[in-house]
């Protein structure tokens, strides 16, 4: 199936809602039955088809067709967060006494459900540097149950060889999963590389539009629908039809906003690279980047998302910079139409506290759909703010 059809056409049974040519929000919680005996049959079936929207729901199932088609899996469940959606699929394979190898730098909610919340039930987490597969194979115990992936990270963006790391798992019979909400569906493939659970925090790229929060898990059938029966119903955080229904919109432009903020990217890096004031940039295309040709083998594209080093004597500067900004917000997230910035300095009150491997003359930048003229304009007048070193 070509990106278009499945963006555009699958799933969309028009004839069933009076040809709308948008999907309608099935704002219910269940679904009735005619007779029991029809009731009895979807209560046995409720992985399958809408019951009762904890599990199903109509908008939403239209959404799981088109996202697990996009990630070339066989089903797909959907999340009120990304958080949601790793913690399920960590949970659903693992029990007490088991081991995590995962790689350093997770997403800070991953990071914290690994060393924080997981040990609580006898369950702990080894985290290593994923760039080298073999760290991978060093960690392994004979207790080890899965290996997680986020590649590329969403700080530094460090990538793991999936192929080498799958390979690894299949080795010692071990589950894969990964974060793949940097290069979204469009850019990366881990399902094709042999992953077996794939995670978005689809409040980003999927989204487009910064105004809803939803977590993607995309896998097998069989793996899908365990996790259906144990973790996904019995912890209820399920997508509502409502979100559902703007994952659906912003679906509908991924492919042109994803090319429009790849080239606007490209054009602030370009121009950030030559500036006095930038120690360095951290963005997986980049031809300084060690990981280059690892990036152009395993992703078709970069998204909108990379991180400056500046020049800067204090946390002061930083602040300088960033409160001086027009163009870009400040907010922690990406993947919206509107450009963000998030210092690495808002989670610390002074340059000597540690910050879990960044440091606090770190800016992540996130690129939205602004023109690049002026946004390099705006970074330019605020790089000015900064003292030279």
């Amino acid at each position: 199936m070509d990106i278009s059809y499945i963006i555009n056409e699958l799933g969309e049974e028009r004839e069933q809602y009076f040809h709308a040519l948008a999907p309608p929000i099935f704002q219910t919680a269940m679904i009735c039955s005619p007779t029991v005996a029809e009731m009895r049959r979807k209560i046995r079936q409720e992985s399958e088809e809408p019951f009762y929207t904890r599990g199903h729901n109509p908008t939403g199932d239209i959404l799981r067709r088109k996202l697990a088609a996009l990630e070339g899996a066989e089903d797909c469940l959907l999340f009120a967060s990304g958080s949601a959606a790793v913690a399920a699929g960590v949970m659903a394979n693992l029990q007490s006494g088991d081991h995590i190898v995962s790689v350093s730098k997770p997403y800070s909610w991953t990071n914290k459900l690994f060393t924080t919340f997981l040990p609580r039930f006898g369950i702990r987490t080894t985290m290593v540097d994923g760039t080298n597969p073999q760290n991978f194979a060093q960690a392994i115990e004979p207790n080890t149950k899965l290996l997680f992936m986020e590649s590329p990270n969403s700080w530094t963006y460090e990538m793991q060889d999936i192929a080498q790391v799958v390979a690894l798992a299949r080795q010692h019979q071990l589950w894969t999963m990964i974060d793949n909400s940097f290069a979204t569906p469009l850019y990366q493939k881990p399902i094709d590389l042999g992953v077996d659970l794939v995670v978005h925090s689809a409040t980003k790229y999927i989204s487009g539009h910064s105004d809803t929060m939803a977590g993607v898990l995309c896998g097998s059938k069989a793996m899908l629908q365990k996790i259906f029966y144990g973790e996904y119903m019995t912890l209820g955080a399920m997508l509502a039809p409502f979100n559902a229904w703007l994952l659906l919109r912003g679906l509908r432009t991924l492919p042109i906003r994803l090319k429009q903020i790849s080239a606007t990217t490209a054009q602030v890096i370009d121009f950030l690279q030559n500036h006095p004031k930038i120690e360095k940039i951290y963005y997986p295309f980049l031809p300084q980047n060690p990981q280059l040709d690892l990036a152009h083998q395993q992703m078709q594209g970069a998204s909108g998302l990379f991180t400056i080093q500046l020049k800067a004597k204090s946390i002061a500067d930083i602040e300088a910079f960033c409160d001086s900004l027009q163009r870009f917000l400040l907010a922690v997230s990406w993947g919206g139409y509107e450009s963000l910035v998030f210092p690495a300095c808002s989670l610390v009150t002074s340059e000597d506290q540690p910050l879990n491997g960044l440091n606090w003359q770190m800016v992540r930048i996130a690129i939205g759909l602004e023109d690049s003229e002026v946004l390099i304009t705006d970074l330019e007048q605020a790089l000015a703010r900064v003292p030279e070193v």
